[in-house]
């Protein structure tokens, strides 16, 4: 008895092209393994792709029937190329459609603030405040930062937004002595760096970790996402001019919407 060879479904309707060889960019030969043979999902994927580029920002995508009958495919094989072009960020979903998203933000890994590097893109940057609260000193947080155990920290957390979209979420901890009146004298939606800047404390260094999550219930319900969209979560401890702790920030940014980059010097 003849053993039958298992791979991927192939995709052989003459009405689905594979995707291009190679691109500026893309995978390696477009994700088409050695053998040849793609899954049928991954060459309606590659067709509706091209269809996000002619339509552009905005551009209404077809119902999942329509593409279903254009591409001689099941929906559930376009369900699946319209899922994946959702979590890589070049679709997104509006109210009971789905439409091309914009361009991922670049944000710079370096010690410039959130509204800088959103206002370089030309978006208009912003903060919707969850909570500002204090609390003793955690040992975990002092082991982290240098702080003392018990003494008074600030919690800040703020929705991050972008041309009013919910992009991200913030969690700033840092000493209430270095900030009595934060409280008061902070606007929440305002840059938090900015504000130290006009008290004269400036940044010296910082050590930076970053990882992919998926966001708890709660992260997700205040990002506005749903719980199975990868998150990028960047954790900072930060330090001022003088090696003294400054603040220990949590930022949970949305995989979709959200790219770093970074400059490096041989």
């Amino acid at each position: 008895m003849g053993t039958a060879e298992v791979g991927p479904p192939v995709c052989d309707d003459p009405r689905v092209d594979y995707p291009n060889d190679q691109a500026p960019g893309a995978p390696v030969r477009s994700g088409i393994p050695e053998h040849g043979r793609i899954p049928k999902y991954y060459a309606v994927k590659a067709q509706i792709d091209r269809l996000v580029g002619e339509l552009g920002e905005g551009g209404l995508i077809p119902t999942e029937r329509d593409l279903s009958e254009r591409y001689g495919v099941a929906r559930e094989t376009v369900r699946q190329a319209l899922r994946e072009l959702v979590l890589e960020g070049k679709l997104r979903r509006q109210g009971r459609g789905t439409v091309v998203a914009g361009p991922k933000l670049a944000q710079p890994l370096s010690l410039a603030s959130y509204t800088e590097g959103v206002r370089r893109q030309g978006r208009t940057p912003g903060r919707s405040l969850v909570t500002l609260d204090r609390f003793p000193c955690p040992d975990a947080l002092a082991a982290e930062t240098g702080l003392e155990r018990g003494e008074p920290v600030w919690h800040l957390e703020r929705v991050l937004l972008a041309d009013d979209e919910r992009v991200g979420l913030e969690s700033t901890y840092v000493s209430v002595a270095r900030l009595p009146h934060l409280d008061t004298e902070f606007e929440p939606d305002s840059s938090f760096y900015g504000y130290l800047h006009e008290r004269g404390i400036g940044f010296g260094d910082a050590d930076e970790r970053i990882e992919t999550v998926l966001a708890t219930p709660r992260e997700a319900l205040l990002v506005g996402t749903p719980p199975a969209l990868p998150m990028l979560l960047i954790h900072r401890v930060s330090r001022d001019t003088e090696g003294r702790p400054l603040e220990r920030v949590r930022s949970l940014y949305r995989g979709d919407r959200f790219s770093f980059t970074t400059h490096l010097r041989g």
